[in-house]
């Protein structure tokens, strides 16, 4: 179960790396735009340093979670755990604040939660068993 908890916080880290290349490298872009429900380039240019601000915040849960992952399978596993279960917490509870905040954006906040969640159930579970 540690195993998948390692699998699902690292499918966690690398979705809050690619959050981070399209929030600070891409938030202008059409495609990017159309993910964000940004409606004209005036909003993205207009909100483009809060978005890139933003897009570290994710680029750091995103590392944590993936060190600690990488950490856990390397046989350090008090360090390991602590990150891991740090990152993907903190996205998870990032993802609900999304979900009850914002309804237009339910499912990304979904997709956002899925993966850390994940993590952390099979987390749990491994020291139940």
């Amino acid at each position: 179960m540690l195993v998948a908890s390692c699998v699902f916080a690292i499918l966690a880290g690398l979705l809050h790396v690619l959050i981070f290349v399209l929030e600070s490298f891409r938030w202008t872009d059409s495609k990017t735009m159309k993910i964000f429900s940004i409606a004209s380039a005036k909003e993205a240019e207009a909100t483009k340093e809060m978005a890139y601000n933003q897009g570290f915040y994710n680029l750091f849960l995103g590392v944590m979670a993936l060190v600690g992952a990488v950490t856990v399978l390397a046989g350090h596993h008090t360090v390991g755990i602590t990150l891991m279960a740090a990152g993907t917490l903190s996205m998870a509870l990032a993802a609900m604040v999304l979900f009850a905040g914002s309804p237009d954006k339910r499912g990304a906040a979904a997709k956002q939660f899925a993966f850390p969640a994940l993590a952390l159930v099979f987390l749990l579970i491994s020291f139940v068993l």
